[in-house]
C-alpha cells in the first residue's frame, strides 16, 4: 500500500515539474481591430507608426487588421480572437454591452476635442437647409452601425417627427465610410449626408469644395472618439502596460512622430462612463443595444 501510495506522490511531481521548470509562455502577439472609417489606405498609413511604437513600449508584437465593414465586428472580433480593437463609439457601446470589452484609452483631436459630433450635410446650392428641405431627396448615410452615420441621423429625423425613412427619402445607401459619404455629396451623387465632424474636417483640409460647397444642417450630441478597448480577460500587466503607452505617448520623444502621423495631440483615460451619450441617442433614435444585430449582407 505505501509502494503504491509513493508511486503516485512520484507520479505527481513528474507531472508538475514541467509546469515548473517551463511557465506558461506570455502573451507574443496582440491582434487589434479598426473600423473602416476612412479609405483603407489612409488608415493603415494613419496606424503604422503607433503600431510600431506600441509594439516596442509593451514588448509584444502589435497586429492591425482593418474591418472591411462595420456591419459584423463584434463577430470579427470574437471568432478572430482579436485582443482588442479602436471600436467607433456605436461599436463600442456594442462591444462593452455585449462583450464586456474594457476601454483604456482615445485620442485628443487636433482641435483639442476627444469627442466627436455627427453632422448632416447638403450642398450649398441645394436650398436644403432643415428636414423640411429633406423630404423626397437622396441620402448617404455611413453604416448602421454608426454613430454620426446613421444612429444620429435616425434620431434626428424621428425627433422631426419622421418614422418611415424609406419613404421619406427618394432614396437611400450606405457609402461604407465617412470620406465616402462626404464624397458622394460633393459628387452630386446624395443629396444629403451624414458623416462624423472629425472626418468630415480632415476632407475639408484636403479638398476646399467641402467649406465651398457644403452647409452644414444639423449637429449631434458630443460622444467619445475611436477608442481603444480590450477583451476582458487580457493580461492585466499587458493591459496596464498598453493603455501606460497610449497616455504617456504626448510626454515621450518619439511619440511626437506618432502622434503626428496619427493626427492627435494625446491619449487620454476612457471608461465605459463616458459611452452613455451614445447610449442615450440610441434610445432617442429607438435602437436596443441590447438586442441589435446588425451585419452585412
Amino acid at each position: 500500500m505505501k509502494r503504491i501510495a509513493r508511486t503516485v506522490f512520484f507520479s505527481a511531481i513528474l507531472m508538475l515539474v514541467p509546469l515548473l521548470a517551463f511557465p506558461q509562455a506570455a502573451q507574443q502577439k496582440l491582434l487589434i481591430g479598426l473600423i473602416p472609417e476612412m479609405n483603407v489606405f489612409k488608415q493603415k498609413e494613419r496606424f503604422l507608426l503607433l503600431g510600431d511604437y506600441l509594439s516596442k513600449k509593451t514588448g509584444v508584437e502589435i497586429k492591425f487588421t482593418i474591418l472591411s465593414r462595420y456591419g459584423n465586428i463584434l463577430d470579427r472580433f470574437t471568432s478572430e480572437n482579436m485582443d482588442g480593437a479602436f471600436f467607433g463609439s456605436f461599436t463600442g457601446a456594442l462591444a462593452i454591452e455585449k462583450l464586456g470589452v474594457i476601454p483604456l484609452a482615445r485620442p485628443v483631436n487636433l482641435d483639442n476635442t476627444s469627442s466627436y459630433r455627427g453632422y448632416l450635410f447638403a450642398r450649398r446650392d441645394s436650398n436644403i437647409r432643415d428636414v423640411n428641405g429633406m423630404k423626397g431627396k437622396r441620402m448617404a448615410f455611413v453604416e448602421k452601425a454608426t454613430t454620426a452615420g446613421y444612429v444620429f441621423p435616425l434620431a434626428y429625423l424621428k425627433e422631426q417627427g419622421i418614422r418611415d425613412m424609406d419613404h421619406f427619402f427618394s432614396s437611400s445607401y450606405f457609402a461604407g465610410s465617412h470620406d465616402a459619404a462626404i464624397h458622394a455629396v460633393l459628387e452630386g451623387q446624395a443629396d444629403v449626408g451624414a458623416a462624423k465632424h472629425s472626418i468630415y474636417d480632415r476632407v475639408k483640409a484636403d479638398d476646399s469644395r467641402v467649406a465651398r460647397d457644403l452647409i452644414v444642417i444639423a449637429e449631434s450630441p458630443w460622444v467619445p472618439s475611436n477608442g481603444l478597448c480590450v477583451r476582458k480577460k487580457l493580461d492585466a500587466g499587458l493591459k496596464q502596460k498598453l493603455k501606460q503607452a497610449l497616455l504617456d505617448l504626448d510626454k515621450d520623444p518619439e511619440g511626437a512622430a506618432v502622434l503626428q502621423q496619427f493626427g492627435a495631440l494625446r491619449f487620454i483615460d476612457t471608461n465605459v462612463s463616458d459611452y452613455l451619450p451614445v447610449f442615450e441617442l440610441a434610445k432617442k433614435a429607438g435602437i436596443n443595444i441590447k438586442q441589435y444585430d446588425y451585419r452585412n449582407k
